[in-house]
C-alpha cells in the first residue's frame, strides 16, 4: 500500500495527499482510475489556479467538453428564431411571442424532464428528450419555410420545451464530485456560469451570422445539429454521472424552505435577458445593421463572462444571503447604461460598450443565485431544482421577450431598454424583501 491512498468505491473524487495516488472505483461501470497528485512542498499541494485544480479530476474534461457543445445552441435558437420569423413575417411582435410560449412551455416541462433525470439518469432521459426537442426545431424550421399557417410556429416552437437542462446536469456533476469542498463547489459554479455567458456570447454572433449571409433557418439548422451532437457526447461519459436513487426522500424542490423566494427573483431576472436580447436585435435592424445585432449582444455575454471567471477565483465573504441583493443592486445600476446610450446617443457602437460594462453584473448575481439554490435544494433532488431556478428564468425571459416585442413595434427600440431596467428593479425589490420567522423556523429546521 506504499504511495497509495484508499480506495473509494463510488464515482466521487476528493484529491489525494501530495506524492500520492488515489484510486477511483465507479461501481456503476465496474472500472477505475488512477489519479497522482504531484508532491508539494512540506505536503501542500502546488500553487494552481482553482480552475486548474478542477479540470484535475478524472473525467471532468470530457463531460465539459459534451455539455459546452450542447450548450452553444442555447445562445442561438431564440436569436435564430427572431430573426428567421421577423425576416419572413415581418413581424417582430410575432416572434417575440413565438419565442416566449417557447419558454413559457419550456417552463412548465423542465422541471419534469429534471425530476426523470434525477429518478432515472441523465444518460437514460436527457437524450431521448433531445431528440423530441431537435424535432421540434426542425418543425419550426419547416414551417417558417413553408409559409405555414402561424399557430403551427407556436406548437412547433413549444416542442423544443422539451430540451434538458445542460448547465443544471453539469453543475450537478460537479455538486457530486466536490461533495463537501465548498470553495472549488464555488469556482465550478463560477466555471459554469461564465460557460453559459461564453454559449450566450458566441451563440448570437454565430445566429446572426449564419441568417444573415447563408439563410434564415441557417442558424436554427445548425443549432439543432450542435445540440444533438453534443448531447450524445455528455451522455456517454457516464464515469462522472451523479448515481440515481430508485427512491428519493424529502419534499419537491418547488417547496423547500427558501426556493419560492428565489424563483421570484430568477423570474424578474428572466425579464431582463428576454427583453434585452429583443430590443437589442430590433435597435440594430432599425439602423439597417442586424447582423451586427449578435456581436453587440455577445459583448454583453463577454462582460459576463469575464466577470464569472474573475468571481471563481476569489471565495467571496459573507453568506450568500446575504451578498444576492448587492449583486441585484449593481445589475439594475448598470443597466441604466444601455438605456442612456440609445435615448442620449442613438449610436450602436456606444450601446455596445454599455451592454459590455452592464453585462458585468450578470455572472456574479446568477452564480450567487444557483449556490443559493444548492444550499436549499434537498438531498438527491438537485437537478430538480436547478431546473426551477432555469425554469423562472426562462418564464420571465418569455414575458420580456414579449413585452420587449410589444414596445418596440408599438413605441420604440430606444423606449424598448426601459423595459430591462424595470425588472432588474422589480428584482432587487424582491431579493431585498426580508423572510417571515415562519420560513427562517423552516430553514433552520431544514
Amino acid at each position: 500500500m506504499k504511495n497509495r491512498d484508499r480506495i473509494f468505491f463510488a464515482t466521487t473524487f476528493r484529491p489525494p495527499r501530495p506524492g500520492f495516488t488515489t484510486q477511483v472505483r465507479d461501481c456503476a461501470r465496474n472500472r477505475c482510475w488512477t489519479a497522482r497528485s504531484p508532491p508539494g512542498d512540506g505536503g501542500r499541494m502546488p500553487q494552481l489556479s482553482p480552475y486548474r485544480r478542477l479540470f484535475r479530476l478524472p473525467g471532468t474534461r470530457a463531460f465539459t467538453a459534451g455539455n459546452l457543445l450542447a450548450r452553444l445552441p442555447m445562445g442561438m435558437f431564440s436569436v435564430s428564431a427572431v430573426m428567421m420569423i421577423a425576416g419572413t413575417r415581418g413581424s417582430y411582435a410575432l416572434a417575440g411571442a413565438v419565442t416566449a410560449t417557447g419558454l413559457a412551455a419550456t417552463a412548465l416541462v423542465a422541471p419534469w424532464t429534471a425530476r426523470l433525470v434525477d429518478r432515472h439518469g441523465q444518460a437514460r432521459v436527457a437524450l431521448p428528450a433531445t431528440v423530441i426537442a431537435v424535432l421540434g426545431s426542425l418543425s419550426l424550421l419547416l414551417c417558417v419555410r413553408h409559409d405555414a399557417p402561424a399557430w403551427t410556429l407556436f406548437a412547433s416552437y413549444a416542442a423544443t420545451a422539451t430540451t434538458p437542462n445542460t448547465g443544471g446536469m453539469s453543475r450537478a456533476r460537479w455538486a457530486h464530485l466536490l461533495a463537501g469542498d465548498a470553495k472549488a463547489l464555488h469556482t465550478a459554479n463560477s466555471f459554469e456560469q461564465a460557460a453559459d455567458e461564453l454559449c450566450f456570447m458566441l451563440g448570437p454572433v454565430l445566429a446572426a451570422f449564419l441568417c444573415g449571409t447563408l439563410f434564415p433557418e441557417a442558424g436554427t439548422l445548425v443549432g439543432a445539429a450542435l445540440l444533438l451532437t453534443g448531447m450524445v457526447l455528455f451522455t456517454t461519459r457516464r464515469a462522472t454521472e451523479p448515481p440515481v436513487r430508485a427512491h428519493i426522500p424529502g419534499r419537491a424542490p418547488l417547496r423547500a424552505p427558501g426556493i419560492p423566494p428565489l424563483l421570484a427573483v430568477c423570474l424578474a431576472m428572466g425579464g431582463v435577458f428576454g427583453a434585452t436580447e429583443v430590443v437589442t436585435l430590433a435597435f440594430a435592424d432599425a439602423q439597417g445593421r442586424q447582423p451586427a445585432a449578435g456581436i453587440v449582444l455577445a459583448l454583453q455575454a463577454a462582460g459576463s463572462c469575464a466577470a464569472g471567471l474573475l468571481y471563481g477565483a476569489v471565495k467571496p465573504a459573507g453568506p450568500a444571503a446575504a451578498r444576492l441583493p448587492w449583486c441585484v443592486a449593481a445589475m439594475a445600476a448598470l443597466l441604466t447604461l444601455p438605456l442612456l446610450a440609445a435615448v442620449l446617443t442613438g449610436s450602436l457602437l456606444l450601446l455596445a460598450a454599455a451592454l459590455l460594462v452592464a453585462g458585468m453584473a450578470t455572472a456574479p448575481t446568477m452564480v450567487t443565485t444557483m449556490t443559493l439554490v444548492q444550499e436549499r435544494t434537498p438531498e438527491g433532488r438537485l437537478n430538480e431544482g436547478m431546473t426551477l431556478a432555469v425554469t423562472g428564468l426562462l418564464g420571465g425571459i418569455a414575458g420580456g421577450s414579449a413585452i420587449g416585442g410589444w414596445t418596440v413595434e408599438h413605441l420604440s427600440p430606444t423606449a424598448g431598454y426601459v423595459v430591462p431596467v424595470t425588472a432588474a428593479t422589480v428584482a432587487l425589490a424582491l431579493s431585498l424583501r426580508r423572510p417571515s420567522n415562519r420560513f427562517t423556523e423552516s430553514l433552520a429546521a431544514h
